[in-house]
C-alpha cells in the first residue's frame, strides 16, 4: 500500500506536487485553526519530543552539519541586522542633509 504510493509521487509532476502538498497544507491549517490551545501545547510537546529523538540518534556528522547551518544562519541574522543598521544611517544622513539645504 504505501509502496504504491512512493510510486504514485515519483511519477507524478512538479505541478502536481505542488497542488498536493498545497492542500496538505490548507488541512494542516484549517485543523491548527480549530484546534484548542490544550491541543496546541500537545502538539509541540510531540514535536519537541521527536526533534530531541532524532537528535539523540543522530551521527556525529549529521550534529556537526546541523550546528554548522545553525552558526551560518545566525551569521546572515547579524550581517542583515547591521546592513539595516546601516541603511538607516544612511537614511537619517540623507534627511538631516536634505533638511539642512
Amino acid at each position: 500500500m504505501a509502496q504504491r504510493g512512493q510510486e504514485r509521487r515519483a511519477e507524478e509532476t512538479e505541478e502536481q506536487r505542488n497542488s498536493r502538498l498545497a492542500v496538505m497544507g490548507q488541512g494542516s491549517q484549517q485543523r491548527r485553526a480549530e484546534e484548542t490551545e490544550e491541543q496546541r501545547n500537545s502538539r509541540l510537546v510531540i514535536m519537541a519530543q521527536r526533534g530531541q529523538e532524532r537528535r539523540a540518534e543522530g551521527t556525529n556528522e549529521q550534529r556537526n552539519s546541523r550546528l554548522s547551518a545553525m552558526l551560518q544562519h545566525a551569521r546572515e541574522r547579524c550581517l542583515n541586522v547591521i546592513e539595516g543598521q546601516n541603511h538607516h544611517q544612511i537614511q537619517t544622513f540623507y534627511t538631516a542633509r536634505t533638511v539642512l539645504n
